[in-house]
């Protein structure tokens, strides 16, 4: 008989029978007695709250908030629950994990380089960003033709799924006798001054947040210089604006 309990698969055996037994003790008399006795509760709604405040309001009633994922949802401002479970209203016991999915808010993408590529190039481009193109226009310009050489957002322009850039194409070089002078960096007053004095005026302005240039500041300019224009012909300006509410996109100039 020693000898047979010796043998290693006999040991085996009797360890993970001593084990079930074990087991079987603590969940039949502890376990299983403690969570049938554990009160029980109804799970509040706290979809639409933000994150913070849906924790808290699980934990003042003795359940467990477990944030679970997050995923962008238009119908829900960024942070705030937009789904739970167990759902409101589920009789649960005390302790119980309640997990929470967080909103991301509207998806954003960044606005590509589109300067110098083909309107199909861009076409292509925004498309896989799950952006459009807009309205085409064209202008005069020293780049090769049919090439764009303005685009309405700056690249990294943080845009909408779904939203429209306009951009401006070139016609070839403008016939014309007053050179286009350089704007880029100049204030806005000096750059309508410049523009006065070589018998020229500011056409469209195109506002773009900027968080190291003071406002009212030249960015980019169209024609660029050393075009050539006729008297009282326009020249587009991209100007920093850093008032973040006075700043919309829809209103640029386009």
């Amino acid at each position: 008989m020693k000898n047979y309990i010796e043998n290693p698969l006999v040991k085996k055996l009797l360890i993970v029978f001593a084990a079930l037994v074990i087991f079987y003790i603590l969940m039949n008399y502890f376990v299983m007695p403690w969570y049938v006795s554990s009160p029980e509760l109804q799970v509040p709604k706290v979809v639409g709250l933000n994150e913070a405040n849906a924790q808290s309001a699980l934990k003042n009633v003795d359940l467990n908030p477990i944030i679970s994922d997050t995923s962008y949802d238009e119908q829900f401002p960024k942070g705030t629950v937009i789904y739970q479970s167990p759902k409101a209203g589920n009789i649960v016991k005390q302790g119980r994990n309640v997990y929470l999915f967080i909103s991301g808010g509207e998806q954003t993408v960044q606005a590509p380089l589109l300067r110098g590529k083909s309107i199909l190039d861009a076409k292509f481009t925004l498309e896989r960003l799950g952006l459009n193109l807009g309205r085409v226009d064209s202008v005069a310009s020293n780049d090769p033709q049919n090439v764009i050489v303005i685009q309405q957002y700056q690249p990294g322009t943080q845009l909408k799924k779904g939203d429209s850039v306009n951009v401006s194409i070139s016609v070839g070089q403008a016939i014309g006798s007053i050179t286009v002078p350089n704007l880029i960096g100049k204030s806005l007053n000096d750059a309508e001054k410049i523009l006065a004095d070589s018998s020229l005026k500011v056409g469209k302005i195109s506002f773009q947040k900027s968080f190291s240039l003071l406002p009212n500041t030249v960015l980019d300019q169209y024609p660029s210089k050393g075009n050539k224009l006729n008297p009282g012909d326009s020249v587009d300006l991209f100007v920093t604006k850093t008032d973040d509410s006075n700043f919309d996109k829809n209103n640029e100039g386009y």
